[in-house]
């Protein structure tokens, strides 16, 4: 009997080493195999870095540092500045993300904390499929349905009430036909609204169910729960979404192309034509050689560095909010 006792306790010993061996082997292989993921993402963007510094770096050995505030963009005399197509992209994308955020705000409020139950989910719906829109739609949208529109009621009235206006006239000069650095920013701040409210509303609802009633409870307002409980606890993720939605603006190429009017001159008002750094790419990289075809290369890498920029301001944001609540 003691006999069969310890061979049956030996024979479960075995067992569980078995099993423990085989569970340490696949959290072995796991880690690795995830390690390998991470390692792919970051040996491609390096590569990336790589490959755009090394390609315009013979723009960067002719003009210097000069090549970031010089305006000239000469392809047959061989000179080239960055500093409209940097103004370009700003422009825009700062017009975009004024308009966008504060709707998306909005949108992802009135989902998570007013909606009716029964329009939520067809509402947040819609809001999803805009994002799936290509943005060469949104483009042909702005073109052909949204400049005529922009031209005939609001930047003639504008004009027509604002132009020569002390302090802010200058801002709405320019020829009114629709096309220009305000019709990019709002054609973009389409586009970026849906992807800003769908991340807003996902972490709205994260928000634990308890921190709500317990505020409405003690006899706060809707407005009051969302600024004093809701905002502060996904303070990351709202952050997160609006970066998610200005990196959108940023690199956006097609939409910003057909609508922009694409003029390689600073502008002088909102409803100037002017460029980008992904329309200047957009639509001189088929025909580009030489010099010209290194500098769209030095343009890529700009648009690289201006969005790691963002992400890390808007990370340096977040860690000193952190620190001032003391976490």
């Amino acid at each position: 009997m003691n006999t069969t006792s310890d061979h049956s306790q030996q024979n479960s010993k075995s067992a569980v080493l078995a099993v423990a061996k085989r569970q340490l082997v696949q959290d072995a292989l796991f880690h690795r195999v995830t390690q390998l993921f991470s390692l792919v993402v970051l040996v491609a963007l390096l590569g990336i870095i790589i490959s755009l510094f090394v390609n315009a770096l013979p723009t960067f050995s002719k003009f210097g540092f000069k090549f970031l505030w010089y305006v000239e963009w000469d392809i047959i005399k061989g000179e080239f500045g960055a500093a409209i197509s940097i103004v370009g992209t700003i422009l825009s994308a700062g017009i975009a993300m004024i308009l966008a955020v504060p709707l998306a705000f909005g949108i992802a409020v009135f989902l998570t904390e007013t909606c009716p139950v029964w329009l939520r989910r067809p509402l947040g719906t819609a809001v999803e499929l805009l994002a799936a829109v290509p943005s060469i739609i949104y483009g042909m949208f702005g073109l052909f349905v949204f400049a005529p529109v922009f031209s005939e009621f609001m930047q003639v009235p504008l004009q027509s009430v604002l132009n020569g206006m002390p302090i802010v006239g200058w801002l709405f000069g320019g020829a009114t036909n629709g096309l220009g650095i305000m019709a990019a920013g709002i054609i973009l701040a389409f586009m970026v609204l849906p992807f800003v409210a769908a991340v807003m509303r996902d972490v709205f609802e994260i928000t634990p169910v308890i921190l709500r009633e317990s505020a409405y409870g003690l006899g706060c307002t809707t407005w009051e729960v969302v600024r004093k409980v809701v905002l502060p606890y996904t303070q990351k993720g709202v952050i997160g979404g609006v970066m998610l939605g200005l990196g959108r603006a940023l690199g956006e190429t097609m939409a910003v192309t057909f609508v922009i009017g694409n003029a390689n001159r600073l502008p002088t008002s909102l409803f100037s034509p002017g460029t980008s750094i992904a329309s200047v790419l957009a639509n001189e990289f088929g025909e580009a050689e030489g010099l010209h075809f290194n500098t769209l290369f030095a343009l890529g890498f700009l648009l690289f560095c201006i969005t790691f920029i963002v992400l890390s301001i808007a990370k340096w944001l977040i860690n000193r909010t952190e620190k001032s609540k003391g976490l």
